[in-house]
């Protein structure tokens, strides 16, 4: 039965579906359903169904890698891989040496942590796993769904010292210098191993393509069909709760990610109140300031460790923040259903007078 399903599976990825193209190019599709606990979509422009199959085949296996080394609750050691779950196992007691990707993403995370203002805490993982686990028991028995004691989360909080995380870059390994510390990169690792995949697909003969993973939006080449951009849609949070697709905005872009953290994606309900999975390094509470924070800039995991960090942040700091960066752009979705965006956000939004020529 499992080995039916698994086939099943590989052939709802394998579907693609061809419509016209300009210059001899067709537009293809496809969705992953089994990596990074979400809905991944590609759309490429080929020369042949055949182009296309190799490319997404190649896209497939690099997110499921790439899922496997960035998993922070399963092991895969059966697989001969040592992962943040390894790590947070093992990095206490001796020095690990991981793959070069997976060193690659701490050493990116543990970089930006400056730029970001503490707010985006890959070593924070202490605190999020508490969280996890009071929101899977709620998911799975919302009469009996609880908070968090703070007393807990506060002790977990004096483990997630960013310093703590020692690299060596010689050697290629992670030590913990604090033996209570976890990482936790579920606000980087979806948007890092998305700009990976379009990396190697820009090297690629199908270097036109859009990529959807959930809340990352990666876009390419603009689409081989005469068009100068392609249309990303803002969602509404409110139409995604209701598992509608309505948009509250459309951008029009090439080549750069748009990555959007919001409150309606991973949440529990206690009491009749929401609590989502997006939690404020200082309150160690869900942060409550914006429904959706989208960032647009060309690398898709800076945007994933900008959004949350932006997202966190009380609105006045959170715009100056994002202002004060290079070649960033963002969208605030507050409750109360308005919106802001910098001026060059406007500039590529339909709201603002783009079009798509």
């Amino acid at each position: 039965m499992k080995k039916a399903a698994v086939m099943l599976l590989f052939a709802l990825v394998l579907l693609a579906v061809a419509l016209p193209g300009g210059a001899d190019m067709n537009r293809y599709s496809v969705m992953y359903l089994d990596t990074f606990d979400t809905v991944i979509s590609l759309i490429g422009y080929a020369q042949s169904e055949d182009v296309f199959n190799r490319c997404s085949q190649d896209v497939h296996e690099a997110y499921l890698r790439l899922h496997k080394l960035f998993d922070n609750y399963n092991s895969y050691e059966d697989e001969g891989i040592v992962n943040i779950y390894t790590l947070n196992q093992r990095a206490a007691q001796v020095p690990v040496q991981v793959d070069p990707d997976l060193f690659a993403l701490l050493q990116f995370s543990k970089n930006y942590y400056e730029t970001c203002q503490g707010q985006t805490n890959i070593a924070m993982g202490s605190v999020l796993s508490i969280w996890h686990d009071y929101r899977e028991a709620g998911l799975e028995d919302p009469s009996s769904a609880q908070l968090p004691p703070m007393d807990a989360l506060t002790t977990a909080s004096g483990h997630m010292d960013i310093d703590d995380l020692i690299l060596d870059e010689e050697n290629r390994t992670v030590f913990f210098a604090d033996p209570d510390l976890k990482l936790d990169v579920g606000a980087v690792a979806k948007g890092y191993a998305t700009e990976l995949v379009a990396k190697m697909l820009l090297e690629s003969e199908m270097p036109s393509f859009i990529i959807s993973a959930g809340g990352n939006v990666r876009c390419g080449n603009p689409p081989a069909d005469g068009r100068a951009k392609w249309g990303v849609g803002i969602q509404d949070p409110d139409g995604a709760a209701l598992g509608l697709s309505d948009y509250v905005e459309t951008l029009y872009l090439a080549n750069t990610s748009v990555v959007t953290s919001g409150d309606y994606q991973r949440y529990y309900t206690v009491e009749g109140v929401r609590y989502h999975h997006l939690i404020d390094p200082d309150t160690l509470m869900p942060a409550s300031e914006f429904r959706s924070v989208s960032i647009i800039t060309e690398d898709s995991g800076y945007a994933d460790m900008l959004s949350t960090a932006a997202f966190l942040m009380p609105y006045e700091q959170s715009r100056a923040f994002i202002e004060s960066l290079d070649g960033v752009e963002a969208i605030w979705l507050f409750p109360d259903g308005t919106k802001q965006m910098t001026d060059g956000a406007l500039l590529v939004a339909k709201s603002g007078g783009a079009t798509n020529p």
